[in-house]
């Protein structure tokens, strides 16, 4: 058995997308619209077989969340990016472009070496080696 994808719900699933593509080198399916319901989705596939989907639906209210606090609940997307280099390299990256680095990278107590950020929509996006 085998996580198939996760689903995110986005005010602006274009803005997603391209934050994935560029930074974390996503492979973006075709963009899947149903008019009648209002609704637009796109699969991200990241190496292997790890698949995002972004989700937009106009009368989907907004999350309520605060970045900085944790809650129960899916709180985080980690990915891996192979390296510690790549994690210090991609972290300086989105620093210098702008995003939000809500902690820099560092050793953690389980042995990942990882940075986390908050992507264009303030998802926590944990970069790890």
């Amino acid at each position: 058995m085998r996580i198939d994808h996760v689903a995110i719900w986005a005010r602006d699933i274009e803005i997603l997308k391209d934050f994935y593509v560029r930074y974390f080198h996503a492979d973006c399916g075709e963009k899947y619209t149903n008019p009648a319901k209002s609704f637009q989705s796109y699969f991200l596939t990241f190496s292997g077989d790890s698949r995002l989907e972004i989700m937009q639906k106009p009368d989907i209210p907004p999350n309520r969340n605060n970045t900085e606090d944790q809650y129960q609940g899916i709180i985080h997307l980690a990915l891996s990016v192979g390296s510690r280099e790549k994690v210090l390299e991609l972290t300086a990256e989105l620093a210098k472009d702008g995003y939000s680095v809500v902690s820099a990278p560092r050793e953690t107590g389980d042995g990942y070496f990882e940075s986390c950020i908050l992507d264009p929509e303030s998802n926590r996006i944990e970069i790890t080696d």
